[in-house]
Protein backbone atom coordinates (compact mmCIF):
# COMPACT_ATOMS: atom_id res chain seq x y z
CA UNK A 1 0.00 0.00 0.00
CA UNK A 2 1.10 3.59 -0.71
CA UNK A 3 1.87 6.19 2.00
CA UNK A 4 -0.51 8.92 1.63
CA UNK A 5 0.13 12.06 0.62
CA UNK A 6 -1.37 15.21 2.25
CA UNK A 7 -2.64 18.71 0.74
CA UNK A 8 -3.77 21.88 1.76
CA UNK A 9 -6.87 19.92 2.97
CA UNK A 10 -7.61 18.91 6.16
CA UNK A 11 -8.54 14.95 5.64
CA UNK A 12 -6.48 11.84 6.63
CA UNK A 13 -7.03 8.11 5.08
CA UNK A 14 -7.90 5.66 7.08
CA UNK A 15 -5.24 4.19 10.15
CA UNK A 16 -6.36 0.64 8.70
CA UNK A 17 -4.63 1.45 5.45
CA UNK A 18 -1.20 2.01 7.12
CA UNK A 19 1.30 -0.53 6.78
CA UNK A 20 3.48 -2.23 9.27
CA UNK A 21 5.91 -0.29 10.47
CA UNK A 22 5.74 2.43 7.98
CA UNK A 23 4.03 6.17 8.61
CA UNK A 24 0.21 6.33 7.34
CA UNK A 25 0.85 9.42 5.54
CA UNK A 26 2.95 12.68 4.47
CA UNK A 27 2.85 16.41 4.21
CA UNK A 28 0.17 18.67 5.45
CA UNK A 29 0.78 21.09 8.30
CA UNK A 30 0.84 20.79 12.03
CA UNK A 31 -1.53 23.34 12.53
CA UNK A 32 -3.80 23.41 15.96
CA UNK A 33 -6.51 22.33 13.26
CA UNK A 34 -5.11 19.78 11.62
CA UNK A 35 -3.39 18.44 14.68
CA UNK A 36 -6.55 18.09 16.70
CA UNK A 37 -8.06 16.12 13.62
CA UNK A 38 -5.10 13.85 13.36
CA UNK A 39 -5.63 13.11 17.43
CA UNK A 40 -9.44 12.71 16.85
CA UNK A 41 -8.56 9.73 14.20
CA UNK A 42 -5.85 8.13 16.31
CA UNK A 43 -2.90 9.65 14.22
CA UNK A 44 0.31 11.32 15.25
CA UNK A 45 3.44 13.41 14.08
CA UNK A 46 7.07 11.71 14.43
CA UNK A 47 9.52 12.86 12.32
CA UNK A 48 13.16 14.17 12.38
CA UNK A 49 15.16 17.52 11.80
CA UNK A 50 15.07 17.86 7.87
CA UNK A 51 12.68 15.16 6.94
CA UNK A 52 8.88 16.19 5.68
CA UNK A 53 6.06 15.84 8.25
CA UNK A 54 5.15 12.16 9.09
CA UNK A 55 1.98 10.82 10.67
CA UNK A 56 1.66 7.53 11.91
CA UNK A 57 -1.06 4.88 13.24
CA UNK A 58 1.01 1.78 14.82
CA UNK A 59 -0.61 -1.41 15.10
CA UNK A 60 -0.57 -2.30 17.88
CA UNK A 61 -0.78 0.79 19.90
CA UNK A 62 0.96 0.87 23.46
CA UNK A 63 -1.13 2.79 25.95
CA UNK A 64 -1.43 3.16 29.80
CA UNK A 65 -4.95 2.29 31.08
CA UNK A 66 -5.02 4.88 34.55
CA UNK A 67 -6.15 1.72 36.66
CA UNK A 68 -3.45 -0.40 35.39
CA UNK A 69 -0.56 1.56 36.99
CA UNK A 70 1.98 0.29 38.58
CA UNK A 71 4.40 2.31 40.98
CA UNK A 72 7.36 0.32 43.05
CA UNK A 73 7.71 0.08 46.75
CA UNK A 74 10.47 2.99 46.21
CA UNK A 75 8.74 5.13 44.37
CA UNK A 76 5.61 5.03 46.56
CA UNK A 77 8.01 6.39 48.87
CA UNK A 78 8.96 9.03 46.78
CA UNK A 79 5.76 10.29 45.89
CA UNK A 80 4.53 10.09 49.73
CA UNK A 81 7.84 12.02 50.82
CA UNK A 82 6.95 14.81 48.94
CA UNK A 83 9.95 15.41 47.59
CA UNK A 84 8.48 17.14 44.57
CA UNK A 85 5.71 19.49 44.02
CA UNK A 86 3.78 19.21 41.33
CA UNK A 87 1.91 21.58 39.55
CA UNK A 88 0.40 21.37 36.08
CA UNK A 89 0.41 24.16 32.92
CA UNK A 90 2.75 26.27 34.61
CA UNK A 91 5.83 25.72 32.56
CA UNK A 92 4.70 24.75 29.53
CA UNK A 93 7.01 26.03 27.17
CA UNK A 94 10.18 24.94 29.81
CA UNK A 95 8.81 21.25 29.61
CA UNK A 96 8.68 21.19 26.11
CA UNK A 97 12.40 22.63 25.51
CA UNK A 98 13.64 20.10 28.44
CA UNK A 99 11.89 17.21 26.49
CA UNK A 100 13.82 18.49 22.85
CA UNK A 101 17.15 18.42 24.67
CA UNK A 102 16.80 15.38 26.58
CA UNK A 103 19.31 12.49 26.37
CA UNK A 104 17.61 9.52 25.36
CA UNK A 105 18.82 5.82 24.72
CA UNK A 106 19.14 4.83 20.94
CA UNK A 107 18.52 7.87 19.85
CA UNK A 108 21.20 10.28 18.49
CA UNK A 109 18.74 13.65 17.93
CA UNK A 110 15.30 14.81 18.68
CA UNK A 111 11.74 14.46 16.99
CA UNK A 112 10.94 17.77 18.84
CA UNK A 113 11.66 20.28 15.90
CA UNK A 114 11.24 23.74 15.87
CA UNK A 115 8.36 23.53 14.42
CA UNK A 116 6.81 20.89 16.63
CA UNK A 117 7.75 23.10 19.77
CA UNK A 118 6.03 25.73 18.40
CA UNK A 119 2.81 23.53 17.51
CA UNK A 120 2.38 22.12 20.44
CA UNK A 121 2.83 25.23 22.17
CA UNK A 122 -0.32 26.90 19.95
CA UNK A 123 -2.12 23.56 21.12
CA UNK A 124 -1.71 24.87 24.63
CA UNK A 125 -2.53 28.24 24.17
CA UNK A 126 -5.58 26.72 22.69
CA UNK A 127 -6.04 25.02 25.79
CA UNK A 128 -5.63 21.66 24.47
CA UNK A 129 -2.07 20.90 25.09
CA UNK A 130 -0.96 20.57 29.18
CA UNK A 131 2.01 19.84 30.91
CA UNK A 132 2.82 18.52 34.35
CA UNK A 133 5.85 20.05 36.39
CA UNK A 134 8.04 18.28 39.22
CA UNK A 135 9.95 21.20 41.30
CA UNK A 136 12.48 20.71 43.26
CA UNK A 137 12.81 23.72 45.77
CA UNK A 138 12.56 26.68 42.77
CA UNK A 139 14.04 24.36 39.82
CA UNK A 140 12.12 22.19 37.41
CA UNK A 141 12.97 19.27 38.18
CA UNK A 142 11.18 16.78 35.56
CA UNK A 143 8.24 17.03 33.19
CA UNK A 144 5.88 15.77 30.76
CA UNK A 145 3.54 16.90 28.35
CA UNK A 146 0.99 15.83 25.86
CA UNK A 147 -3.06 16.84 24.69
CA UNK A 148 -5.67 15.90 26.33
CA UNK A 149 -9.63 15.48 24.11
CA UNK A 150 -12.40 13.73 26.37
CA UNK A 151 -11.43 11.38 28.29
CA UNK A 152 -7.90 10.48 26.54
CA UNK A 153 -4.54 12.23 27.18
CA UNK A 154 -2.12 11.87 24.62
CA UNK A 155 1.12 11.51 25.98
CA UNK A 156 4.16 13.24 24.33
CA UNK A 157 7.32 13.23 25.78
CA UNK A 158 8.80 13.39 29.37
CA UNK A 159 12.20 14.54 30.76
CA UNK A 160 13.82 14.50 34.30
CA UNK A 161 17.21 16.69 35.75
CA UNK A 162 16.55 14.61 39.05
CA UNK A 163 16.28 11.02 39.27
CA UNK A 164 12.43 9.88 39.65
CA UNK A 165 10.88 13.18 38.58
CA UNK A 166 9.45 12.60 35.64
CA UNK A 167 7.63 9.30 36.99
CA UNK A 168 6.37 11.74 40.12
CA UNK A 169 4.65 13.83 37.59
CA UNK A 170 3.78 11.32 35.79
CA UNK A 171 2.37 9.30 38.93
CA UNK A 172 0.52 12.41 39.72
CA UNK A 173 -0.98 12.86 35.99
CA UNK A 174 -2.33 9.05 36.43
CA UNK A 175 -4.21 9.30 39.47
CA UNK A 176 -5.41 12.83 38.36
CA UNK A 177 -6.91 11.20 35.11
CA UNK A 178 -8.24 8.44 37.03
CA UNK A 179 -10.47 10.41 39.31
CA UNK A 180 -11.45 11.73 36.45
CA UNK A 181 -12.56 9.00 34.76
CA UNK A 182 -10.03 8.90 31.81
CA UNK A 183 -10.60 5.95 29.98
CA UNK A 184 -6.38 5.91 28.57
CA UNK A 185 -3.57 7.31 28.21
CA UNK A 186 -1.98 7.05 24.55
CA UNK A 187 1.72 6.28 24.93
CA UNK A 188 1.68 5.62 21.23
CA UNK A 189 5.10 3.36 21.21
CA UNK A 190 6.58 0.91 23.19
CA UNK A 191 9.09 2.26 25.97
CA UNK A 192 10.98 0.41 28.71
CA UNK A 193 9.73 3.11 31.70
CA UNK A 194 6.64 3.08 30.61
CA UNK A 195 6.06 -0.89 30.27
CA UNK A 196 7.50 -1.12 33.74
CA UNK A 197 4.50 1.25 34.75
CA UNK A 198 2.14 -0.73 33.23
CA UNK A 199 1.67 0.53 29.83
CA UNK A 200 0.54 -2.48 27.37
CA UNK A 201 0.03 -3.05 23.71
CA UNK A 202 -3.48 -2.82 22.41
CA UNK A 203 -4.67 -3.56 18.78
CA UNK A 204 -5.04 -0.53 16.93
CA UNK A 205 -8.87 -1.30 16.45
CA UNK A 206 -9.41 -1.83 20.57
CA UNK A 207 -7.46 1.80 20.22
CA UNK A 208 -9.61 2.90 17.85
CA UNK A 209 -13.00 1.31 19.08
CA UNK A 210 -11.50 3.09 22.73
CA UNK A 211 -10.41 6.40 21.33
CA UNK A 212 -14.33 7.14 19.92
CA UNK A 213 -16.26 6.55 23.17
CA UNK A 214 -13.80 8.75 25.41
CA UNK A 215 -13.99 11.69 22.64
CA UNK A 216 -17.83 10.95 23.49
CA UNK A 217 -16.83 13.22 26.71
CA UNK A 218 -16.11 16.57 26.88
CA UNK A 219 -12.55 18.21 26.97
CA UNK A 220 -11.02 19.68 29.90
CA UNK A 221 -9.77 22.35 28.12
CA UNK A 222 -8.09 25.45 29.42
CA UNK A 223 -5.49 25.72 32.31
CA UNK A 224 -5.72 22.50 33.90
CA UNK A 225 -3.22 24.57 37.03
CA UNK A 226 -6.45 26.28 37.47
CA UNK A 227 -9.60 24.02 36.40
CA UNK A 228 -8.42 20.52 37.94
CA UNK A 229 -7.56 22.30 41.73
Amino acid sequence: MPIFRLGAERIFPPVELAEPGAPLAVGGDLSVERLLLAYESGIFPWFSEGDPILWWAPDPRFVLFPDKLKVSKSMQRVVKSGRFRITYDRAFRSVIAKCRIAKRKGQGGTWITAGMREAYCRLHEAGYAHSVEAWSGDALAGGLYGVSLGRCFFGESMFADVSNASKAALVDLVAMLDRRDFALIDCQVHSPHLAGLGAEYIPRARFSGLLAEALRADTIRGNWGERIG
